[in-house]
C-alpha cells in the first residue's frame, strides 16, 4: 500500500511527471489526478497489476470502447511505492442516460477480451466480491448477515442450472465505470476482473439498476430471449448482497431499507421474466 494518501515527488519522479495532486471523485476516494494522469493506490500484488497494465496496453486500440493507457515508469515499472498511474481520460460517468451505452462498451470491451487465458491469480482472492461471486455460482456456501438473511434465501430458492457455460474474461463492475464524451467511443475503467459468461457483467449492470438506480423498464427484458438471462439476474442479485453483507462484516447491519431494497428487485425479476422460466413460478 502507498505510504501517504498522496503520491510523493520521489514517486512523480519515477513516472516522469510533474505537477499538484487534485483528488478525483468517485471509485473509494482513493485516486488522484497528477497534470494529465490519473494515481491510485495498486490493487492486488505487483504481478496482478503488471498483467493488468499489459493488456491494457493490448487494448488501447479497441473498438467500440478505450481504456485509459498504462504509464510506466522510467524502469518500465507498473507500480512505484504502491502507485499506479495511467492517461486522464474525461466523460460523464454512467449508467444514468448512458444505460445502453453502458451495455454496449461493455459488449464491445469483452468481445476484445475473448481469447485471454484465465488468470491464476483469480481463484486467490478473497476480497467481500470475490467471495460475492463463487456464493452466487454455488461455488462456495455462506451466512450472511441477519439483515439480509431472507432476500438471501429467497434468491437461493430462484437460482436454477444453466442452460448454457460460456465463461471468459469480464468487467463484473461495468456500472459507474464507463465515461462518456461527445463523439468519442467510451471510456472503460477500473478493470474488476472475474471469469464468468459476459452476460453476468450485463446482468450486474441490470441488478444494479434494479437496486440502486430508475432502471429503464425495457432493459430488464433486453435479453430475455436468452434461457440463461432470468438466472443471470438472480446470480447477480446474489452477488451485490452477498458483496454488501462481506463488507458490513459480523455483526454488521444493513443500510436501512437495503433488505427490502434486494427483496423488491428479486420480485420485479421474477414478475417480469417468469414466462422466460418456468421455475420462477415457483416462488
Amino acid at each position: 500500500m502507498p505510504s501517504s494518501a498522496v503520491p510523493s515527488p520521489a514517486v512523480l519522479d519515477a513516472f516522469g511527471v510533474k505537477g499538484a495532486a487534485v483528488p478525483l471523485a468517485g471509485g473509494q476516494g482513493r485516486s488522484v489526478r497528477v497534470g494529465g494522469f490519473v494515481f491510485k493506490p495498486a490493487e492486488g500484488t505487483d504481478d496482478e497489476v503488471e498483467w493488468a497494465a499489459s493488456l491494457f496496453e493490448q487494448l488501447a486500440s479497441g473498438h467500440g470502447f478505450r481504456v485509459p493507457l498504462p504509464l510506466r515508469a522510467a524502469d518500465g515499472r507498473s507500480v512505484v511505492d504502491g502507485w499506479t498511474a495511467g492517461e486522464f481520460l474525461t466523460g460523464q460517468s454512467g449508467p444514468e442516460g448512458h444505460w445502453t451505452g453502458v451495455l454496449d462498451a461493455g459488449r464491445a470491451f469483452h468481445e476484445a477480451l475473448r481469447g485471454v487465458p484465465r488468470p491464476e491469480f483469480l481463484g486467490q482472492h478473497s476480497h467481500p466480491w470475490a467471495v460475492a461471486d463463487r456464493v452466487a455460482w454455488g461455488e462456495q456456501g455462506i451466512d450472511v448477515i441477519d439483515d439480509l438473511a431472507v432476500p438471501f434465501s429467497h434468491l437461493l430458492e430462484l437460482r436454477r442450472p444453466l442452460a448454457q457455460d460460456s465463461a471468459q474474461l469480464i468487467h463484473g463492475d461495468l456500472t459507474g465505470n464507463v465515461l462518456f464524451a461527445p463523439d468519442q467511443a467510451p471510456v472503460v475503467i477500473d478493470f474488476s476482473p472475474y471469469w464468468r459468461p459476459p452476460m453476468f457483467a450485463e446482468a450486474i449492470v441490470v441488478a444494479d439498476g434494479l437496486l440502486w438506480f430508475d432502471l429503464p423498464p425495457d432493459l430488464l427484458t433486453a435479453r430475455g430471449d436468452h434461457p440463461d438471462w432470468p438466472q443471470m439476474l438472480i446470480r447477480a442479485l446474489i452477488f451485490r448482497l452477498v458483496a454488501h453483507s462481506e463488507s458490513a462484516g459480523p455483526p454488521g447491519r444493513a443500510q436501512p431499507g437495503e433488505a427490502e431494497r434486494h427483496a423488491r428487485a428479486a420480485e420485479v425479476v421474477v414478475r417480469r421474466l417468469a414466462p422466460f422460466s418456468q421455475g420462477f413460478r415457483r416462488w
